[in-house]
């Protein structure tokens, strides 16, 4: 089936909601890393280094070290991207974060009725994804965030959305007839494969571990998979062992096609049936114990399914052309700096 992609601020600008959680995420680190003596001193200057200036606001080289590697996970391309790609991606990664920068900047000069309670509604959405408190925050601590560094993000977000809307996206339309002429037209897109609905608890360890420490990650995981193989309930498991943000879900990672997943998880994953518990699975994140929940046969999706997708896609397509003018034209009126 068709894969279409999120609104266009997310697929024009490497997805401006994860760049701002990554911006934050590198501030966060760097608090960290600050407490760490020496090693960490040397880890924050270094992340620190400012790459760009724009407007005077300083894009740091943590910064567009964080987004090169969402940039390489979000396409896939850390597997396929060779040593002399890297710099090209990190140029690219560069010249996103002074986009983002550009548009909340301008973004700050519209007002914007009640933010304060636009950004508190947000937190109060996001809280009720999560079955309590604890789970909410656990979830803030695996993407390295403070709640108040969460707020702050929510509020850019907002900010750069009102914007885009605004100047840009509320000028495009796209009628049902449109989208149902399109659905009409592409019917092999719409055919949707076998899905598979799974939970997991993830181990961490990092490839560069020793070999004794993968060895203690894998005997965690070892212990565990025995713990839930014996009646343990897998979901409480999750919640307090696996280090995924799907943790706060009870390590539910929800239906994934083929393809979504790195192929050793969806090999596994794939030899289940509903119900059954695989061994312990290495990848690159670590090791997982999965379990399956649920499997849909492939199907044709309806179109009252997919309408509001189509729509989201054909705006998308239209909005490509003056999006990428929008912006050359603030980068043509900002003071961009390249510092290094």
């Amino acid at each position: 089936m068709l894969h279409f992609s999120r609104p266009i601020i997310t697929r024009t600008f490497c997805s401006v909601l994860a760049l701002l959680v990554l911006q934050l995420g590198v501030a966060f680190s760097e608090e960290k890393a600050a407490a760490k003596g020496t090693e960490g001193a040397q880890q924050k200057s270094s992340s620190a280094t400012v790459l760009a200036k724009v407007n005077g606001v300083a894009i740091t080289q943590g910064e567009r070290d964080q987004t090169a590697q969402e940039m390489l996970s979000r396409g896939r391309m850390s597997q396929q991207s060779s040593p002399d790609m890297i710099p090209k991606i990190e140029a690219a990664a560069l010249q996103q974060l002074i986009n983002v920068e550009l548009l909340y900047q301008k973004g700050q000069k519209l007002k914007i009725k009640d933010l304060d309670k636009k950004v508190d509604d947000k937190l109060a959405q996001m809280r009720a994804q999560f079955p309590s408190p604890a789970d909410f925050e656990k979830a803030l601590s695996s993407a390295n965030l403070t709640e108040k560094q969460f707020k702050a993000f929510t509020r850019k977000n907002i900010v750069i959305d009102n914007l885009l809307q605004k100047e840009v996206l509320g000028k495009i339309s796209v009628s049902e007839a449109d989208a149902k002429k399109f659905y009409d037209e592409n019917q092999d897109k719409f055919k949707a494969p076998e899905q598979t609905k799974a939970s997991h608890v993830l181990i961490t360890v990092d490839q560069k571990a020793t070999p004794e420490e993968k060895k203690k990650a894998k005997e965690k995981a070892d212990a565990i998979r025995k713990r839930v193989a014996a009646g343990e309930d897998f979901a409480a498991v999750a919640k307090a062992e696996s280090k995924c943000p799907s943790a706060a879900k009870g390590g539910d990672l929800g239906f994934f096609g083929k393809g979504q997943m790195v192929p050793a998880f969806e090999a596994a994953a794939s030899s289940l049936k509903p119900g059954q518990i695989s061994d312990v699975v290495e990848t690159q994140f670590g090791y997982h114990i999965i379990k399956v929940t649920d499997r849909k046969q492939a199907e044709t999706v309806k179109f009252n399914d997919v309408k509001e997708k189509i729509e989201d896609y054909l705006k998308n397509q239209q909005a490509q052309k003056p999006m990428a003018e929008y912006v050359e034209n603030l980068r043509k009126q900002a003071k961009i700096e390249m510092v290094k």
